[in-house]
């Protein structure tokens, strides 16, 4: 199992009389599967319950789609208050209204960074979005453009065939720190296609500015096994090194295919060869610079004995080292 202090990087809340379209009315065939069992409130508390076992001394709770993203940030402000917690808020940066929207996140003190789903296939089955290329768009970009001066990070979901996009984003602003969400999402695991992914997330690795999250394989992998994600991780670390990769859970998603505790058992099979100082990175340092969480704040608590949002938990003699 663990031995070394976890930051979840990538976690959801969910509080479903808010409104969430993507989880009402009749379900819809998509590529994560029958997602009847999400259509429920998913509280902190069902997180660390899901934790169980799991030396999770703070997490990212990302935006899960809410009809009204600032009151979706709203409530988890008052959720992670007293945490060692953050959140990445729903910024629509088509949005005429959305300048407005990124200066009342910049005066939230739980929110890091913000995330616009830009996956786009031309299989409805797959995409997000109605149309490629929203990232390239004027009005997009100037909205993007105003991240940096508000202190906000961007999480950056697409599909490998967006890659090359997500390069030229970067290099356009190179002063945002950008991540991207769940490897770049490999859709299939045949060898030619993984080969080529492969080569987009290293050409977008090449900009220091992005970083990667290493999360959600099961989305894409409904029936995964430690062998079949060993090759997607690897090859997203190799690319990044692990000082730009960070573990997370992308739960309650991923407990579509298995429970956290087997989840995070193969994530550190996978990296059981790395040294202690380097697994460190991987399951906390990385996100914790990242998302300018207080590590001392963390490595007291930890010591403490306290788990993710200030309840006790595992880990209490780990050390929150993060650099080796």
């Amino acid at each position: 199992m663990i031995d070394v202090p976890v930051v979840d990087a990538h976690h959801h809340l969910c509080r479903l009389s808010d409104g969430y379209p993507w989880l009402s009315g009749e379900p819809i065939a998509r590529y994560h599967g029958d997602d009847t069992p999400l259509r429920r409130d998913y509280s902190m508390e069902d997180y660390r319950a899901d934790c169980a076992g799991i030396p999770v001394c703070a997490s990212v709770v990302v935006e899960n789609g809410a009809a009204s993203p600032l009151r979706e940030a709203e409530w988890v402000d008052g959720v992670l208050a007293g945490t060692n917690s953050v959140q990445v808020a729903k910024a629509d940066l088509l949005d005429p209204s959305v300048p407005a929207l990124l200066e009342e996140y910049a005066g939230f003190s739980t929110i890091r960074g913000v995330r616009d789903i830009l996956n786009w296939d031309p299989d409805p089955y797959y995409s997000h979005r109605a149309r490629d290329g929203i990232m390239n768009e004027p009005a997009w970009r100037e909205n993007f453009a105003r991240l940096e001066s508000l202190g906000l990070s961007f999480d950056l979901q697409i599909f490998p065939r967006q890659l090359a996009d997500a390069a030229r984003l970067a290099d356009a602003f190179p002063s945002t720190r950008i991540v991207l969400d769940h490897l770049g999402m490999p859709i299939y695991r045949n060898a030619e296609y993984l080969r080529n992914w492969g080569r987009g997330l290293r050409e977008l690795a090449r900009r220091e500015n992005v970083f990667v999250k290493l999360s959600a394989l099961g989305t894409t992998d409904h029936h995964w096994t430690e062998e079949s994600i060993r090759g997607p991780l690897l090859t997203a670390i190799d690319a990044f090194g692990v000082k730009r990769s960070m573990f997370g859970s992308n739960f309650p998603v991923d407990s579509l295919y298995s429970d956290m505790r087997t989840l995070f058992s193969a994530f550190a099979a996978v990296v059981a060869d790395f040294s202690d100082g380097e697994r460190r990175r991987l399951f906390a340092g990385t996100a914790t610079d990242f998302y300018r969480m207080d590590g001392g704040r963390l490595q007291r608590s930890v010591q403490a004995g306290h788990g993710v949002g200030g309840s006790a938990g595992p880990g209490a003699d780990a050390l929150m080292e993060q650099d080796k």
